[in-house]
């Protein structure tokens, strides 16, 4: 018996029927052209309706599924990042009349959490985001809890170096926000370059008003304040973004079996650790000078609006060059970069050299704190292409499956070089002029560009003997 045609809608069947001793079969497809054209609109719209809602690639980064939710609770935890040192100095200084002191504590935090941070990222990478994370965020307000009762009961100086020294086990939010970021967009250049330029502007956008909003808690409410509010932020954006397993990067769990197959493979091909990945070393010494450059900046910024007579006014001085850099690194992230990072990142350290010249020539040629101002602003333009050029480096070097430690690590060259630099910095200032401390950032950023120069070409010179090699053979 003949087979009839399916209904419309649904996939066609063949005709089949007997002539003779022949076997036929036939398709109808009629409805299958009416089902194109009336398809052909709809999928046009469809792709309209998707380009209207991506006009940026902002837009396409947040349409991702969970990629807002964990956004809003990495913005709430990062913000007291820019808080805990200052409302820290506030607190002691207030409380035992010493900057030096003060200064000596935050210093001693700074330098545990470059040696702690690496080994909590180790574990964020082995154990997952949330398991490790919320216990590490817990131990680390502790520590901040255990300075405040410290500082407010007159406990022993000691006691404040190893209460704030505590906190060294603060993950590093900005690291797993990226690490989240190239999961996602995995295989996906362009989405992880917007990606990483969002999170350079977030972080010059938290260490621009995390200040402004410790010195206001400690000043309207009592000196405590600012760190207790800090506390509160950080463990419940912590948890509002641990509470986003769906867009978590897996754990990369290790047996004993495989860390024996690994450890032997490794000897090698692969690393132990990002450390000796090739091309990490030069790239985390960079790290390390352009930190100085942020780390010495601040301090002498601060010096040079005290040497005016305005030294309130230097947060507002200070929160201008992040804003730029908040501005310049949106603006980087819209746009299409050309060529690839290895070539980009010599030449965006080459104008954050030439940039920060500015506000050495405001402050020695001008005197104005108006004019600083305004270098600082401009100056600050090349930081977020710099860093963000610089983290998809460490992206692209770092070991697969340990992507925390690898960005971890780059975190930790800043924190040295801001530790460096302040301490540089203020040296300057002290036995020179506050005009002649502008020349540490330059100083800095000119190294930073000479280690870049020097790696290009060693990889440069690298490429050459691969490729005469591979004529010879």
């Amino acid at each position: 018996m003949p087979q009839q045609p399916s209904e419309q809608g649904q996939s066609p069947l063949p005709f089949l029927t007997v002539t003779g001793d022949t076997l036929v079969a036939t398709a109808f497809r009629p409805h299958d052209r009416e089902a194109s054209t009336h398809r052909s609109p709809h999928n046009q719209t469809a792709t309209t309706d998707t380009r209207r809602r991506h006009r940026t690639p902002y837009h396409r980064l947040f349409a991702q599924p969970g990629a807002r939710a964990f956004t809003l609770g990495n913005l709430i935890a990062r913000l007291p990042m820019g808080m805990f040192s200052v409302s820290a100095v506030i607190m002691i200084a207030g409380s035992r009349g010493s900057y030096a002191l003060a200064g000596a504590v935050t210093a001693t935090g700074l330098a545990a959490t470059a040696l702690v941070a690496p080994w909590t990222a180790r574990l964020v990478d082995r154990y997952g985001q949330a398991r490790a994370a919320v216990p590490a965020t817990a131990f680390a307000l502790l520590g901040d809890i255990a300075l405040v009762l410290c500082v407010h009961y007159g406990a022993p100086d000691w006691t404040l170096f190893a209460a704030y020294a505590a906190t060294a086990t603060t993950p590093n939010m900005g690291g797993m926000s990226r690490a989240r970021w190239a999961h996602l967009f995995k295989g996906d250049p362009a989405a992880i370059h917007t990606a990483n330029s969002f999170e350079q502007a977030a972080d010059e956008l938290c260490f621009m008003l995390g200040p402004v909003f410790a010195v206001f808690l400690c000043a309207a409410f009592f000196p405590e304040a600012g760190t207790l509010v800090g506390d509160v932020l950080m463990m419940t954006g912590v948890l509002i973004f641990a509470a986003q397993r769906s867009t978590e990067p897996p754990p990369q769990r290790r047996t004993e079996k495989s860390e024996k197959s690994q450890s032997q493979s490794q000897s090698k091909s692969q690393p132990k650790s990002p450390v000796r990945a090739p091309g990490m070393p030069p790239l985390l010494l960079g790290f390390l000078a352009m930190g100085a450059v942020f780390g010495s900046m601040e301090v002498v910024t601060i010096a040079f609006a005290d040497a005016q007579g305005h030294k309130s006014a230097a947060g507002a001085v200070l929160a201008l060059q992040a804003a730029g850099s908040c501005v310049a690194g949106l603006l980087y992230g819209a746009l299409k970069p050309a060529g690839p990072a290895e070539r980009r990142y010599p030449l965006c350290v080459a104008a954050m050299t030439v940039l920060m010249t500015l506000p050495l020539l405001a402050a020695s040629l001008t005197g104005s704190l108006l004019a600083l101002a305004g270098a600082l602003l401009v100056a600050g333009m090349a930081t977020a292409p710099t860093m963000v050029t610089g983290m998809t480096l460490v992206q692209h070097r770092t070991p697969e499956g340990r992507l925390n430690e690898g960005m971890t690590l780059a975190v930790t060259g800043i924190l040295g070089g801001i530790a460096c630099g302040s301490a540089t910095g203020g040296w300057v200032v002290e036995h020179l002029s506050t005009t002649a401390g502008y020349g540490v950032p330059v100083a800095a950023a000119a190294l930073a560009l000479a280690i870049s120069a020097a790696g290009a070409a060693r990889r440069a010179v690298r490429r050459q003997v691969v490729r005469r090699q591979a004529v010879r053979r």
